[in-house]
């Protein structure tokens, strides 16, 4: 097995995210996997595989970049080869009406 290119770190307003999410939602705990071993291996896109954007005005530190895997978001920055996960939930139910 080969050693991931990026590490991924959750900040503690994540894991707040994530605590919850997991309570309420059998499918979070496999999705979340699925997005961090994503983001481990090319959290840029540049393989243009995966459904990743990067947001426009949105500092560093608030999450640059959004991954969304199904009806899940996930914000993340990141900084050298450190990917640290800002934010998780839902697509909001009215987004496409």
């Amino acid at each position: 097995m080969t050693t991931p290119a990026f590490s991924v770190h959750p900040t503690s307003h994540y894991k707040r995210l994530s605590t919850k999410l997991q309570k309420g939602h059998r499918d979070f705990e496999a999705t979340e996997k699925s997005a961090v071993a994503v983001l481990s291996t090319d959290p840029y896109n540049r393989m243009r595989r995966h459904d990743i954007k990067k947001l426009e005005g949105v500092p560093s530190g608030e999450g640059q970049f959004r991954l969304s895997v199904g009806r899940w978001r996930f914000r993340y920055d990141i900084i050298d080869r450190v990917v640290l996960l800002s934010y998780c939930g839902l697509r909001r139910e009215d987004t496409y009406r």
